[in-house]
């Protein structure tokens, strides 16, 4: 524990802090004055928590650090398990508590000022289920998604960079180093310039003939950019025009093997296809997406169902459907004598409407597989001319291209055969070559043996080194000469510069020797006053120490009766606010005028309870007029729910006579057939 306080008070002491605290000093801490302490830590942390906490209350104190401390993700140590008791501790600014956190914040507060600056981009705020059921709330829901995985990947890149960049000292000694080395190359040019301007007539023509050239290199460099772009402009220009000329032959090619009665027959298949479309199947399609939105509309708008409401909703269904059946076969039974002549067309119109549709269907899905299509042929095409690529060949040009294959491939067989006359040619030149080294060596090994018949063998060879020796003699000798003859004028400028500097500094010898003298004896006399200087700093030292204590205890006083003055006057300023209210309240009850009374909070709770008490007498009148109503009520509703029954069961006779009149219609007609058989 004495560990972990020595360490948060040597923190406070250093910047940002600069608390000057000792450990008797923190110690001795009020719990407000530590809550007030750990408060601008986390706002040196957050910026948004530097406040004074004398100006909020206790709880809203503690539910901000709490917040804040979730975000840095700190966990209370062993010895507090219940948040509750973590929580008490912190609102009393209790020291097992508080110093924990210190602890804690002081030990890693540049990682914690990193993870509160991105918790202010990345807490995600939690929207209702509900309100995301809205378009708008949903598409600005999903930008602000966007935008915090955006600031995810910028705030990763800008890490990067941070490690990957090289320390500002490194970057100060390259460019030391190069303003070090252009010093170095304005001294060489200016040493240039001066032994330009000494060894070289019409230097200035020369300079100017060379600035000339330079622009014009430039110039040459700047036109053949221009040339290489106006070519890539040129062949994008005979690209576009192959494919207009390309276009051009396939309306030529429609056109030529087309008729006026073929065009007008297809723009009436197509009129015809639209006009399908526009009246009939669109409408349709429509139609029924309206009424699917509108009974989606009626099931949003509803309450939400059980199980048990969608079992009976199954159930209504059921019979719903039963009953269409019923009155189906009784129209099938009722009119189909009537009908069976025209049965068969109408089945062969359902089945040709069925087919009309699923064609159209056919045809639709056709045209968006083409749409598509040519769109996918546009992006190939487009990324083949970003490529450089050439476009896919058709007709014509593919055979142009083809006899210009095969003229190349005569051009290159033809080169190939050159090729290999040459190095047939080469190979003869080798031997050729080897021919002659043969010839010299044999050449010299008669030399040789002609030499050793005369006595004189080897002469060709020292001939020949001694010629070679003595080029690099004469060679040696002359820079000999010449470095002799220098270094003779060197020590002759040495010796006269050693007796010019001895005669100049004679003097400043004897001047120096007397300086020795006084320097010895300032010295002596220096470490005399050091001894007094040191024994005198050693008193003066302790006597600021001692100072130094009673100064802190005197500003911990202070500070301490500042705080309680502070704290006094807001109480005071409380008081004489809660007393100046208390005499106008006074006053005004007092005052003769009813306009002035009336402002006042005593008559205008009277008012309030007058108003209440009469909404009550009203609100009772009402509940006896609605106790005495609800008898005959109730019997009304019970007599419209029999009567209700009683209707339904009249519709359900009469709907079972209908039934059984129609079976005995069938039977008897059944009868009237047999018998005319």
């Amino acid at each position: 524990m004495s560990d972990q306080i020595h360490f948060i008070v040597e923190k406070l002491n250093q910047e940002p802090f600069r608390k000057n605290y000792n450990l008797i000093s923190f110690d001795s801490l009020e719990s407000m004055q530590l809550l007030q302490l750990l408060n601008d830590v986390l706002g040196e942390i957050d910026p948004k928590h530097a406040v004074d906490i004398r100006e909020e209350l206790p709880e809203q104190t503690a539910k901000r650090m709490l917040s804040l401390l979730g975000i840095l993700k700190y966990k209370p140590p062993g010895s507090i398990s219940d948040l509750s008791a973590f929580r008490q501790g912190l609102v009393t600014g209790s020291k097992p508590v508080i110093h924990p956190v210190l602890h804690w914040l002081l030990q890693r507060t540049n990682e914690l000022k990193k993870r509160a600056y991105l918790a202010r981009f990345l807490v995600k705020l939690e929207v209702p289920a509900e309100f995301l059921q809205d378009d708008t709330v949903a598409d600005i829901n999903k930008q602000y998604e966007e935008l915090m995985e955006a600031f995810k990947n910028l705030h990763k890149e800008y890490e990067q960079l941070k490690t990957s960049a090289s320390s500002t000292a490194e970057i100060r000694r390259d460019i030391g180093a190069m303003e070090g080395e252009k010093d170095q190359l304005i001294k060489r040019v200016e040493r240039l310039k001066k032994r330009v301007v000494e060894t070289v007539q019409n230097h200035q023509r020369m300079l100017e003939i060379a600035r000339q050239l330079r622009l014009e290199k430039e110039r040459e460099e700047s036109l053949a950019q221009q040339k290489q772009e106006q070519k890539n402009q040129l062949f994008h220009a005979e690209q576009r025009l192959q494919r207009a000329q390309l276009q051009l032959k396939e309306m030529h090619h429609a056109v030529v093997d087309s008729k006026p009665e073929s065009l007008m027959k297809k723009l009436e298949e197509e009129m015809n296809f639209n006009s399908y479309l526009v009246t009939e199947k669109l409408p349709r399609e429509l139609e029924s997406k309206k009424n699917s939105a509108y009974f989606l509309q009626k099931v949003v708008a509803e309450p939400a169902m059980s199980q048990s409401d969608l079992n009976v909703l199954e159930i209504k269904i059921n019979e719903v459907n039963a009953q269409m059946n019923q009155l189906i076969e009784k129209r099938m039974m009722k009119y189909e004598p009537i009908d069976s002549k025209f049965s068969v067309y109408r089945q062969q119109a359902s089945i040709i409407s069925r087919k009309k549709e699923a064609k159209a269907e056919e045809l639709q899905a056709a045209k968006e597989e083409m749409s598509s299509t040519e769109r996918q042929l546009q992006q190939k095409t487009s990324q083949a001319h970003e490529l450089e690529g050439s476009e896919v060949l058709k007709g014509d040009e593919f055979k142009h291209y083809v006899n210009k294959l095969r003229s190349k491939n005569t051009f290159y067989k033809k080169k190939r055969l050159e090729i290999a006359e040459i190095t047939a040619e080469y190979g003869i030149l080798q031997r050729t070559e080897e021919l002659l080294k043969q010839r010299h060596e044999a050449i010299q090994q008669q030399l040789q043996a002609i030499e050793d018949k005369k006595g004189i063998s080897g002469y060709s060879y020292t001939q020949e080194e001694l010629e070679r020796v003595s080029a690099v003699k004469s060679e040696m000798d002359e820079m000999k000469g010449r470095t002799l003859d220098n270094m003779s004028e060197m020590v002759k400028k040495l010796n006269t510069m050693v007796a010019e500097k001895k005669a100049s500094l004679a003097p400043v010898i004897k001047e120096l020797r007397q300086l020795r003298q006084k320097c010895q004896e300032l010295i002596q006399e220096c470490d005399e006053k050091k001894i007094q200087y040191d024994s005198c700093a050693a008193g003066l030292e302790s006597n600021r120490s001692t100072l130094e204590q009673e100064v802190k205890g005197l500003l911990e006083e202070c500070v301490q009766e500042e705080s309680n003055y502070h704290y006094v006057n807001c109480m005071k300023r409380n008081l004489e606010v809660q007393l100046q209210r208390a005499k106008e309240e006074m006053k005004a009850y007092v005052s003769p005028d009813p306009q002035e009374r009336r402002k006042a909070i005593r008559e205008q709770y009277t008012r309030m309870i007058l108003e209440q008490e009469n909404l009550g007498k009203k609100l009772r009148e009402k509940q006896k007029v609605v106790r005495e109503s609800h008898g005959p009520n109730m019997k009304q509703i019970k007599m419209w729910q029999d009567f209700e029954q009683l209707m339904e069961c009249k519709r359900e006779c009469f709907l079972k006579q209908q039934k059984q009149t129609a079976i005995g219609q069938v039977i008897q007609e059944g009868g009237k057939d047999r018998l005319v058989l």
